[in-house]
Order: structure tokens, then sequence, then C-alpha cells
């Protein structure tokens, strides 16, 4: 598999020469990828860090708790994060309880506990517009309110029910908030199973309800749902959301109120709290079968943002069943006028995903059970977060690796480099980069700091500006391919020149006097870097 391999190969890096020794931080940074700086916040860990592309710490915050799962970066400068506090109740993969929020110096100042035996926020928040939040919560239904909803006793497996929950708060103090809008699942449910209960119903006729009774394989449990991703959409004022456990997501109206927000009509789309839209699994609403299946255990869809390559799109991280392959994904869900999504008499559309990457090599390379992103940049590159290796990686619009970083924060400890880690050691929830001009970043000081690895090792990478990459395209080698000896074609004076080969091993350094005898080295391919006036460029050349 690629994860246990790819911290032991070299990876071809343009812009810095990193050996293959590299085994945490940054491992490849090329001329391609886009710089900014990329927020992580290790799940098993109390520190959010702010990096740039050689991994250097731009900003830290620390807490007293680990992170639930999702961390934000405000145009403020402010860091608004999850964090886990013990709920021996409520326990499964992201619960958090509590909401924190720090300025860019670190100081906490406001905080907000939602957890008790009933009630705990969970993996995911939202910083709307309007300064208030919007909070992923799950309540609890007991036995009797669950079989009144039309639950299939059999499948009460733990004697209760998790209703998932968004409330809007509004913050007040430092540790209060009001609840100002709230939407629950448990109010949008249909079942065919008992004419005598509660929301019975034709499913197939019904695809904007739940069906309380659906599940893929047995899993009964509580956490029937396990939805693990909440984004809003501000043009439309709607909010998607991810079920793992059912893989689907769901689009609802914002735009409501909570009165409406309980109940089928109302709001700009006039359908109150039900789904709008709905794709990945149409056995979820009786109109396929396990072959129609698109989405599996999916996290983070998002809308794409205005002024990015498919701006408007949903882009969602897929994770892929167990030993099986991820992919990133793209849809554009058909609609008869903005925000008002067409239903297909066969299911919502479309088939299938418009865009995906997936390995080019081999698909089970690229696999992530849980966790993961995807992020549209605006050099019409895609960062990926591969969660469960704690492993980044840009690609861009060929689909090669532009940048790739591993995260050395492992469970107990912060890694040295040359240390490999292992699968779900150095978990991560989501990876996003900045633009260098983000608000946050106006008026702060953004000098690098180390990396966070121990040991570490970055004196092959640079942080160059557009302008400094530019003498790449001014020189040429040739001939290309050669047995025995290359030039360089060029107006400028080249003073040096370094050959290494794809382990990241140097073969030679030398000034360079017009030619380059290549006669001793071995048939292949290589990395030519020449220097030119405090510039570089790096070109590849075949070695026949």
């Amino acid at each position: 598999m690629f994860k246990n391999l790819l911290i032991t190969v070299f990876l071809i890096i343009t812009n810095n020469l990193i050996s293959y020794s590299q085994t945490v931080g940054t491992i490849n940074n090329t001329q391609d990828a886009y710089n900014g700086y990329t927020l992580l916040a290790p799940i098993r860990s109390t520190e959010t860090y702010l990096i740039n592309n050689c991994g250097q710490v731009i900003n830290q915050w620390s807490s007293a708790h680990f992170a639930a799962a999702s961390v934000y970066l405000l145009e403020n400068g402010n860091l608004l994060r999850t964090a886990a506090i013990e709920n021996p109740e409520i326990s499964f993969g992201g619960v958090g309880g509590k909401i924190e929020l720090f300025d860019w110096d670190g100081n906490l100042i406001w905080e907000y506990i939602y957890s008790s035996n009933l009630v705990s926020q969970h993996h995911d928040i939202f910083p709307l517009p309007n300064g208030n939040i919007l909070m992923l919560a799950v309540t609890t239904m007991d036995t009797n309110e669950a079989i009144q909803a039309g639950r299939d006793p059999s499948k009460l497996e733990d004697g209760k029910l998790y209703n998932e929950q968004i409330l809007e708060l509004e913050r007040v103090g430092t540790n209060q908030a009001n609840i100002v809008w709230e939407w629950n699942i448990k109010d949008h449910l249909i079942q065919d199973f008992d004419s005598n209960k509660d929301n019975f119903g034709v499913i197939a006729d019904n695809p904007q309800l739940l069906n309380i009774n659906y599940l893929i394989g047995t899993n009964s449990g509580a956490n029937w749902l396990h939805v693990n991703s909440i984004q809003y959409n501000e043009g439309l004022d709607q909010i998607v959301l991810s079920t793992r456990n059912l893989s689907e997501i769901y689009i609802i109206d914002h735009s409501t109120t909570t009165a409406e927000a309980a109940s089928s009509s109302g709001g700009l789309y006039g359908k109150g709290g039900n789904f709008l839209y709905r794709w990945g699994n149409k056995e979820a609403y009786n109109k396929g079968n396990s072959s129609d299946r698109t989405l599996f255990a999916q996290h983070y869809p998002h809308w794409i943002p205005n002024g990015l390559t498919d701006e408007g799109k949903i882009m969602v991280f897929n994770n892929g069943t167990t030993s099986s392959a991820s992919s990133v994904d793209i849809i554009n869900p058909p609609t008869s006028t903005s925000g008002f999504y067409t239903y297909d008499s066969n299911g919502y559309l479309p088939t299938v995903a418009e865009w995906q990457y997936i390995d080019p090599i081999d698909p089970t390379n690229f696999f992530s059970g849980i966790l993961s992103s995807g992020q549209r940049l605006p050099n019409g590159n895609t960062l990926i977060c591969d969660g469960d290796s704690g492993y980044f990686f840009e690609i861009d619009t060929n689909n090669n690796k532009v940048w790739e970083y591993i995260n050395p924060v492992a469970t107990t400890e912060i890694l040295s480099q040359g240390t490999v880690p292992t699968i779900g050691q150095n978990i991560v929830f989501r990876a996003i980069k900045f633009a260098t001009d983000y608000p946050a970043f106006t008026g702060r000081d953004l000098t690098p700091g180390d990396p966070i690895e121990l040991n570490f090792d970055i004196s092959g990478c640079q942080i160059l500006s557009v302008d400094e990459y530019s003498i790449n395209n001014l020189v040429t080698i040739y001939p290309n391919p050669s047995n025995d000896i290359i030039s360089l074609k060029s107006d400028l004076t080249i003073d040096e020149i370094e050959i290494f080969d794809l382990f990241g091993k140097k073969i030679k350094k030398e000034k360079y006097n017009d030619q380059i005898d290549i006669q001793n080295l071995s048939s292949g391919l290589y990395l030519l870097k020449f220097y030119s006036d405090n510039k570089f460029g790096v070109k590849k050349f075949i070695k026949e």
C-alpha cells in the first residue's frame, strides 16, 4: 500500500530537493504548489497549528482539551475550535461537547459547553457571516420516543436513538450563548413499518424525509446517522450536512424560522426543514439499490467558493469501503433556478460525479476509511487531507502531486524526523490552506518559526514568490535525451548547477561552463538544478 511506502521513497521535487529521509513534515514542495498557510488540528493534541509550505509554524494555539474535530480560522484572526470533554453517556468518534474561541495571540475569549447525559456537540461547527455559530449536536430519543416515531424495536440496540440537531448560537459574554435557530432530523422522518405510529407513509414518494428504519448493514446502535459535517452557503442560505453511516449528503434551508424548520413548509424554498436535496445513496429512499450507491462514508461536503474553479459545485471526500479506495468527488446538483433542486422520478441527480480524483496508478493506493477533506485552491490545485494517515497532498490540474506533508503530531508525542508514523497514529480531521492575503494575516507577525517535528531538516526547502520561479522557463536543456554532454540554452548567466537522482541523492555540483559531462551517469531520469543571480530553476533530463 502507498501509505506504507510514501515516506520511504523519494518524491520528485522541483523548487526544493528534500531527500527520501524526510518521514514527517514537508516531504515535497514544488514551484507549482499554492503558496499559502495550512491550518491543522491533530485530533490527539491540544494544539492547533498554522504552517507554511515548508512546515514552519506561523502561529500556534494551545487549549486544555483535545480537538473534537473541526477548527476554523476567522477573518479577524480568531480561532474557533471544537473541544473534547468527557461524557460517559454519549461517546463515539467526533464527540466534543465544547466550543472555544481564541484570539490570534492564543487568549481564550469565549467558550460554550453543550454536553450532558442527553445531549452533546460533536464533529463540526460553522462560523456564520453574521457572527453567529452553527453547531452540530446529538440529542437522545429514549425507547418510547423512538418507537413512537416509527423505529422498528428490533433496531434499537442501545435502547435509545440519537437525533441529529443543528443549533445557531449567538455568543453572549465569555461562556454563554443564545439559541436563535434550531433544526432537528426527528422532525423530518418517515417510516413504513407501523401504521399505528407517527411518520407512516410511502418512502419512495417522500424523498424529502428520512426513513427512520433504513440502515446500511446491521448498525442499529443509537449513533445510526453519525453526521460528521455541516457547511453553509451564504448566497443560497442553505446548509449541507453529511451522514457517514447512511452514505448520504442532505441540503436544508437555513432561511426558515425555528418553527418552520420543524415543519414541511416555509422559508425561501417553501419546504420548511425538509430536505431540499440529497445525494449518495438512492437506496435510502427506495429509489435504487446498493449498486446505485455513489458515496461511501464520506466527509466534508461543501460548496466550492465563488471565484475558484468549479465554483458553486459541491466537493466531497468519498472515503470508500474498508480496504478499498478513496476519491475526491465534485457534483453539480441540477436546479430549475438558483437553490431550487430538480428531482428525477428515479432519484436525485447526477448519476455520478462530474469530476473525481483517484490515485492515477492504483486506486487502492489512496484510501482513508475515516476523517479527511478536499479543498479547491485559488490556482486551480486541490488540497487533499488523507486523514487516517495525517497525510496532506496538493495536486495540480494534471493530478501531479506538487506539495506533500505528513503530520508529525502522534498519539502521545511529537515525532522526530526519521521516525515513520503508523496508520492511525497521527490522524487529522481536516486540513485547510489559506491564501497569504487572507484578512486574518493583515498586520500580523508572520515570521516563520521552527517546524513542528523534532530533529527537523528543511535546509532544502524554500518559499519563493512567483517572480523567483520565472527563470525556470528561460532555460532549456539540450540535447535531451543525451548520453554524454548536455548544455543549457539561455540568455541568463548560469552560475552553478547541481544534479540529483530520483532518490534525492546529489550526484554532481559544479560551476557551469557551457557544458555538463554526464557520461559517467547511469541511464535514467535526473533533475538538474541551476542557479543564476540568486534565483534558480529545475529541469529534468534523460541520460540514455
